[in-house]
């Protein structure tokens, strides 16, 4: 798949078939989508477009209270989209002054003379220009006017798409990790670099690398323990990670992500990891003691290495 930032490097593209969307999640309602570009593609000797904004249209149009939980940072979307066979990823810059186009130069300057659309791939409820007010009997107006093709997704695909990423993000805030997966078609992630914390798991024999996520919208499934897969510099290892405020050892209510890696001592600080999240193990609770503590670990240490 070939990434574009501008629309000159796309002039080449054969019967370009577009789509517009986020597509977070990339999950299996959206590849149904992605299924169907292809096949329209293949009918005319054509190549699929990807068309998405960057910065998410919420984070610009509500900047204190856009509340963006995505599922995928922009390098795992580009790379389930690799995997979904899109041939172009259009990633177009959204800004105040984009968002007021009407839905006339938002075909125009985007579809026709940016993209040189062949077939425009949109589902019933596809929303434009400013205020959102085109529409899909707009789009087919203006297809006439400007000679492309418009191809609608069928209610039930959208209507999926719609409810499988609602379902995802619910399942995740819930530890419902095994649900999420089953709608993704992939194990959730979290990305981030390796920090120092208090070293409180070194002294009771359960080191951990704290993550730093890297990517501040992303989504943490919620608080409690799980069984985990930990990737980095061309290893997987077995872990167990914590997500939560540690209640048993502090009260300020931040939260934090640790993962313990088993049969590991390595100095791994300034890493970057994936954790690849396998199974809920239990929720997180605040402990009498630093032994009671110590306890649970080695018990969810073992619940683990049992799904493993």
């Amino acid at each position: 798949m070939k990434i574009h930032t501008g629309f000159s490097s796309l002039e080449k593209v054969k019967h370009p078939i577009v789509t517009i969307g986020t597509f977070d999640g990339v999950h299996l309602g959206h590849r149904t989508i992605l299924s169907q570009l292809r096949k329209l593609a293949t009918e005319v000797n054509g190549e699929t477009v990807l068309l998405t904004f960057y910065p998410h249209p919420r984070m610009v149009l509500h900047p204190d209270n856009h509340q963006i939980e995505l599922l995928n940072t922009p390098e795992e979307k580009a790379a389930l989209l690799t995997l979904a066979n899109v041939d172009h990823l259009m990633i177009y810059p959204f800004s105040l002054d984009f968002s007021r186009l009407s839905p006339f130069e938002y075909v125009r300057d985007l579809l026709v003379t940016g993209l040189h659309a062949h077939t425009v791939v949109v589902g019933y409820d596809h929303r434009f220009g400013r205020n959102r007010e085109g529409d899909h009997q707009t789009l087919l107006e203006l297809s006439e006017t400007f000679g492309f093709n418009v191809e609608e997704i069928a209610v039930k695909e959208i209507d999926n798409v719609n409810v499988s990423s609602t379902k995802i993000r619910n399942a995740l805030k819930q530890g419902a990790v095994k649900e999420a997966s089953q709608y993704l078609g992939y194990n959730y992630r979290i990305s981030g670099i390796v920090v120092k914390g208090d070293r409180l798991g070194r002294t009771i024999g359960y080191p951990t690398a704290n993550i730093s996520p890297d990517y501040a919208y992303k989504l943490i499934p919620g608080n409690g323990v799980y069984a985990v897969y930990v990737h980095f510099t061309g290893r997987t290892l077995n872990g167990v990670m914590s997500i939560g405020v540690r209640p048993t050892v502090t009260d300020n209510n931040f939260t934090t992500i640790e993962v313990y890696i088993l049969d590991f001592d390595e100095d791994i600080y300034g890493e970057k990891i994936h954790v690849e999240i396998l199974e809920y193990i239990r929720p997180e609770l605040k402990f009498g003691s630093i032994d009671e503590l110590q306890k649970h670990i080695a018990s969810d240490v073992e619940t683990a290495k049992k799904y493993f």
